[in-house]
């Protein structure tokens, strides 16, 4: 965080605790801007006239640069405004999302005035900051809390080689939590998947606590790092959209995004278990034991739900779909890693069943037996696991009639269909998949078609 506004940015968490975040219904300020914003919070005494100077100019300095610039640079350092403005239309600009918010301002100016354009997804950091940026399409640079703890998790895994840069990472990421769901939390400040920022992630946060905790432990700053990970636990006492706990009836789900609780994803659910289960054993904290305990319960039950039985599922709920090749070894990964802390037989055998059906072949049955000619018919068939499926047809003398394509298909009943001839007879279907993880499958079936429909006649 830059010198200018670290004394601004103490007095602006200061007066966050004692004023909390405007409720998820506040009425939107339409015409409100970030800047205008700050200079209502001045008024209402929330923050000080340092917070508000600093503020007030970076935002000015950003538009201004923004209009010298031209093509993807400006259509970036616009988006970020954007953001920071529909944060303030809101009315979700807090005291204490003023210093990350100026921060994201100052670098993305930095950037987008200096720096040639990067693709979107992009991750950099800047000179003399361990922070990762990264980069949002139409949004700009932006803080990512899940890049940075994971970064934080290297730096401990890496050992002691590790300690300083470890220690500087800490200090910046506590400097970038915020007040939120009576606690502490590390925002995501871009729009995605249909959710408006300021919101959080239960895999984010889970991996925060458990970064927070090694690192503390390992550099001996229990006594000041401690605290701010108790505080970390707000998100998991609280409902969304301010918290991520969804309440069930053997305890609780974590999800994935405040914005979404209705879509359960296993693989951050899972992790935000394992995060918890590191903070409370490092710490001692019966209140992250409490939140692993309910978790654990949830999970015990979802964890089955999600084995096809020949692959995973990536989410339930608002949407179901299979995990693509890195979520599937993500979600194997972690639920050894949940299976290696609690030796509960439900995550240990889910991790066996992940790792076999990496080099399982799919499954095909061929469902459609008879079909009319001189039609366009789809032809049924059973299919174990997402893959890429492709169907050729041959006559009884070996001749190939028609070849489909391969087309990526999930897992279930499915068709292809099939342009068929005039000429009654048996015919051999060949239907071909190949999964993500390259195993392959062939199996031939005989479909009957019967001679074409009459017309009816006319009276």
């Amino acid at each position: 965080m830059s010198a200018k506004w670290r004394a601004a940015g103490v007095c602006a968490l200061i007066a966050a605790a004692m004023w909390p975040a405007a409720p998820a219904g506040a009425k939107a300020r339409a015409a409100a801007t970030f800047g205008g914003e700050l200079t209502r919070l001045l008024a209402a005494g929330q923050i000080d006239r340092a917070t508000l100077d600093v503020g007030r100019a970076t935002y000015r300095s950003v538009r201004a640069t923004a209009r010298r610039l031209a093509g993807a640079r400006r259509a970036e350092l616009d988006g970020v405004l954007r953001v920071v403005d529909g944060i303030a239309a809101r009315g979700e600009l807090t005291p204490s999302r003023i210093p990350p918010l100026v921060l994201t301002l100052e670098r993305n100016e930095e950037w987008w005035s200096t720096r040639d354009p990067i693709a979107s997804g992009a991750r950099v950091s800047f000179p003399g900051s361990q922070l990762v940026w990264q980069a949002v399409r139409g949004q700009g640079l932006q803080f990512h809390p899940l890049a940075n703890f994971g970064k934080l998790n290297g730096y401990w895994l890496g050992g002691r080689r590790h300690d300083r840069r470890a220690a500087q990472l800490l200090d910046e990421l506590l400097g970038m939590a915020v007040e939120r769901a009576g606690g502490l939390a590390w925002e995501y400040y871009f729009a995605f998947g249909g959710g408006q920022p300021p919101w959080v992630s239960g895999l984010a946060q889970g991996t925060a606590l458990q970064a927070l905790a090694r690192v503390a432990t390992r550099l001996g700053r229990q006594g000041d790092v401690f605290p701010v990970a108790a505080r970390g636990l707000g998100i998991f006492e609280a409902p969304p959209p301010a918290g991520v706990r969804v309440a069930t009836e053997r305890g609780a789900h974590y999800a994935q995004y405040s914005f979404d609780p209705g879509l359960f994803v296993l693989n951050g659910f899972v992790q935000s278990l394992v995060g918890l289960f590191d903070y409370a054993q490092l710490t001692g904290d019966e209140r992250g034991r409490a939140l692993f305990a309910a978790g654990d319960a949830e999970a015990r039950v979802e964890v089955p739900l999600f084995d096809t039985g020949a692959w995973s599922l990536y989410a339930r709920g608002t949407t179901a779909r299979e995990s693509d090749m890195h979520y599937h070894v993500l979600l194997r990964d972690f639920m050894n890693s949940l299976c290696g802390r609690t030796a509960e037989p439900v995550y240990c055998v889910a991790a066996t069943h992940f790792t076999s059906y990496l080099t399982q072949p799919p499954t095909l049955a061929l469902r459609t037996t008879q079909v009319r000619a001189r039609s366009s018919t789809p032809i049924a068939f059973d299919l174990s696991k997402l893959s890429s499926v492709g169907m050729t047809i041959t006559r009884a003398d070996g001749r190939r009639l028609y070849s489909r394509a391969p087309v990526v298909l999930s897992y279930g009943r499915k068709t292809l269909w099939w342009p068929v001839p005039r000429r009654p007879g048996f015919y051999t279907v060949r239907l071909g998949a190949r999964d993500l993880a390259g195993n392959e499958a062939v199996v031939d079936g005989t479909v009957e078609v019967l001679p074409a429909r009459r017309p009816a006649a006319r009276r």
